[in-house]
């Protein structure tokens, strides 16, 4: 007898395996949408722009700066916005841990009571029945829906899909970081240049009063010609607060890249130095590079993938879902009346007061009145914006590129034309005051000649700046520099040690568990294994 009912129970948790190891995955398997893709840019037949294979993994090394290169290493390892991305990237790491747990068993209890109990006269049948008596009972209980449509399997998908999501966007902030770092420092060596021709010009000026007023004192001229050259020396003067006011601003911003504070960024950057020399050319590579490399576009396709799987999860909610449910446990009762519990007690560990059930259940909502219907809807409709947005993000790539590049081309020829300008222009103020101080022109000439070249200096060396950032504009267009986070972990050991501390993250801390290498495609339900190991 016993043997036959196990064999019942046996063939009872063998066919809902039996229907989940053939079941299938309802909801579309992912593809990468189609993108418009350029053939070539704009400006590639111009000889600075090279279509060659581009190494842009440590693009700011082109600028041989140790400074910048130090400033770089120091955000990837301080900045906090970036910290906050390597974070998401654990948290999504425990997301994938809970929907591979869905896989499994979802009620898994273990429970018991000992109560006692008392019955009301009143009750039904409660005349001439115990009223009072002792209850135990103590046992296991387990619930499995299967996977017999695939939900757990898609929401595995998705999980994966959004645990790549988060690491492009590590990605795609750490090449934005990398690039305001720079341009950031750009800056502030552009502010240094500009005070340097700024005081420099002050000091010019002031010889020219100088000049100017001797001649007055000796008669040679009027009182016109010192008016003139004290309001040029205070307009030129009234430029340095600005300045000085913007090269503050600049390092202040510096020191929020870096997680520092601005008392810390002088001693980083040291000294003024000169705005740093930039390429004449450059590799750009092809356009269908971008598609691998850019994190951004990674990022909407992975974003696009993990809501693709949402629409097979919502579909699986219109058919019917089965379950294997089962209890064993021990129970004993007594009804007697006699309020002494020991020997009630021991009757639960005996061979009466074994009970167990097993077996299949399932459900199927049918009358949903269009609900589960429509979820499917939104969860498709939300899926194509997705799509959409995923190849606005490649044609924004590709405007990002050639924006960058024809603005690189033109302040190159914009610095060229600046720096004869300025040659010219300090030529005709010494000529000039040579000429005022042997009287054979008006200081009008001196005035003009001088404050022309404080304007072109001033413009030469903003344009020369102009020059560098627009460069770091292209690096970062074509999604250059999240290769550095290769080989390091994603949040620093003070911040592991104090969340070790709080909660037990098992293996997820350590920086081997977490992916590295970019994923050339998203995962598809395909890939998805009936099995996942769990994790704890």
């Amino acid at each position: 007898m016993l043997a036959n009912t196990f064999k019942w129970s046996l063939l009872v948790v063998l066919f809902p395996l039996a229907l989940l190891l053939s079941g299938c995955m309802v909801g579309p398997d992912f593809v990468r949408p189609d993108a418009q893709v350029e053939e070539g840019w704009l400006q590639q037949h111009n000889q600075k722009i090279k279509s060659e294979p581009a190494d842009v993994s440590e693009w700011w090394s082109v600028f041989n700066d140790p400074v910048l290169d130090n400033l770089i290493e120091i955000a990837s390892r301080q900045n906090l916005d970036l910290q906050n991305a390597g974070l998401r990237i654990l948290e999504a790491r425990a997301q994938l841990g809970i929907a591979v747990g869905f896989q499994y068993p979802q009620t898994q209890q273990i429970g018991g009571e000992a109560t006692a109990n008392q019955l009301s006269e009143n009750a039904p049948n409660g005349a001439g029945a115990d009223k009072f008596f002792y209850n135990y009972q103590f046992g296991f209980d387990a619930a499995w829906e299967l996977d017999f449509w695939g939900r757990f399997r898609r929401g595995i998908e998705s999980a994966n899909a959004s645990l790549f999501t988060t690491l492009a966007n590590y990605d795609d902030i750490l090449v934005s970081l990398i690039a305001e770092v720079a341009r950031t420092y750009f800056d502030i060596r552009t502010f240094e240049q500009r005070l340097v021709f700024a005081r420099e010009n002050v000091r010019l000026q002031k010889e020219s009063l100088d000049v100017a007023a001797a001649r007055f004192e000796f008669g040679a001229e009027s009182e016109l010609d010192v008016s003139q050259a004290k309001a040029l020396l205070r307009q030129t003067q009234a430029t340095i607060p600005p300045l000085e006011a913007s090269l503050r601003q600049a390092k202040n911003a510096l020191a929020i890249l870096l997680g520092i504070l601005p008392t810390e960024v002088q001693d980083i950057l040291g000294p003024p130095k000169p705005i740093p020399t930039v390429p004449i050319e450059v590799a750009v590579g092809i356009p269908a590079e971008l598609l691998r490399r850019r994190p951004d576009i990674r990022l909407a396709e992975f974003q696009a993938a993990a809501q693709s799987a949402q629409i097979g999860i919502a579909k699986a909610d219109l058919y019917p879902s089965f379950s294997l449910v089962g209890s064993i446990g021990l129970q004993s009762s007594d009804k007697g009346g006699v309020r002494s519990n020991r020997a009630n007690f021991s009757d639960l560990f005996t061979s009466g007061g074994i009970t167990y059930f097993i077996g299949p259940t399932f459900q199927w909502p049918i009358f949903n009145y269009g609900r589960l219907k429509n979820n499917v809807r939104v969860q498709d409709a939300r899926f194509q914006q997705l799509v959409v947005n995923y190849q606005n993000t490649v044609l924004q790539a590709f405007q990002d590129v050639e924006d960058a590049t024809v603005g690189f081309l033109r302040t190159q020829e914009q610095t060229g034309f600046l720096s004869d300008s300025v040659e010219q222009y300090r030529r005709s103020a010494e000529l000039s005051l040579i000429q005022y101080s042997e009287g054979l022109t008006t200081y009008q000439r001196v005035i003009d000649s001088q404050r022309n070249l404080a304007q072109q200096e001033d413009a030469f060396a903003s344009a020369t700046g102009s020059v560098g950032i627009n460069l770091i504009a292209l690096y970062k267009a074509l999604g250059g520099g999240w290769e550095l986070r290769l080989g390091k972990d994603f949040i620093p050991e003070q911040t592991k040690e104090e969340m070790r501390q709080r909660t037990d993250w098992g293996k997820l801390l350590p920086p081997e568990d977490l992916p590295e290498d970019r994923e050339e495609q998203p995962p598809t339900g395909q890939a998805v294994k009936v099995f996942y190991k769990p994790d704890f």
